[in-house]
């Protein structure tokens, strides 16, 4: 079947193309777009800061309805709302593997769940390590206050964790209702690091053998000094882990709960204002924080 799919080859602009979208396989379904969210990466290969993916891979944050499922399908039935994270969502039409998908209760966007399993991805592949420092009175920072910061706090703090966790960042201040710190102080024993510096590799912020979950690209210069004589841990926690569908899981339990739907501040419709979605996405102006295109 052919379908329209936004797409870039990473020159600075995203264009409606043709995608030839083939039938879905035995271990698929077909799902009609309805939601999508302009990621920040979608942003950066627009720019030719990376890649470009192929066509059958771009646009990542899904949400539509399932019009066909595979014969080896059994967890979802036509006409269910999904969350994807299957490519390319911006198509028309597009399939999702199995372990790629959650069902939602509605096409709302709060639930355009991967975005979101992102940040609830940074404490569950981690759980393990999280539990183990937790039960001894951890300190926790988390470094930034965008919005996979905020979803991490949530996380954490859904999970029944009550121990010191400090934020420090300058972004969304409205939303974290006085918790935001202006720097950290004192040593921690998890650093959740969603900043683009490299205090954690710099300063004198760390016990022994403290676990740091990276959540932010980066570039620093560093011998890892600091980390190896403390004997640290690193993780860096990924979408495309096999672990991610529990996120995804997790994510739609989340988002009944807490206030996701404000971080979407704009709406652009798909027939006549999808090129702005990705211009405002680039230039960020007053009030934006993330956008989707919405199917009409």
């Amino acid at each position: 079947m052919k379908v329209r799919c936004l797409q870039t080859t990473g020159q600075g602009y995203f264009e409606q193309v043709e995608y030839d979208k083939p039938e879905p396989s035995a271990k698929e379904i077909e799902v009609k777009a309805i939601m999508t969210g302009v990621c920040r990466s979608d942003i950066d290969m627009m720019q030719g800061n990376f890649g470009p993916l192929p066509l059958h891979m771009q646009g990542h944050e899904g949400l539509g309805v399932v019009t066909k499922i595979g014969v080896d399908v059994d967890d979802v039935s036509i006409g269910n709302f999904v969350a994807t994270r299957g490519e390319p969502a911006y198509a028309d039409y597009y399939n999702v593997r199995m372990n790629e998908y959650v069902v939602v209760p509605a096409a709302d966007p709060c639930y355009i769940i991967e975005p979101v399993a992102c940040g609830v991805n940074l404490i569950e592949q981690a759980s393990d390590m999280i539990d183990a420092k937790v039960n001894h009175n951890a300190r926790i920072l988390i470094l930034g206050s965008g919005f996979l910061a905020f979803i991490a706090w949530h996380t954490l703090r859904h999970r029944g964790y009550i121990c010191a966790i400090d934020v420090v960042g300058t972004h969304n201040q409205e939303m974290w209702d006085g918790i935001l710190k202006s720097q950290h102080s004192g040593k921690y024993d998890i650093v959740i690091d969603l900043s683009s510096s490299s205090d954690v590799f710099d300063k004198d912020m760390l016990n022994n053998e403290a676990l740091i979950i990276f959540g932010a690209q980066k570039k620093v210069t560093t011998d890892f000094g600091n980390l190896l004589w403390k004997a640290c841990t690193m993780i860096f926690p990924s979408p495309r882990t096999d672990k991610f569908h529990h996120s995804m899981v997790k994510a739609v339990e989340l988002a009944r709960v807490i206030p996701i739907d404000k971080f979407w501040t704009r709406c652009y419709n798909r027939d006549t204002e999808w090129q702005q979605a990705f211009a405002d996405g680039r230039d960020r102006p007053n009030g934006y924080s993330r956008g989707y295109i919405k199917w009409h």
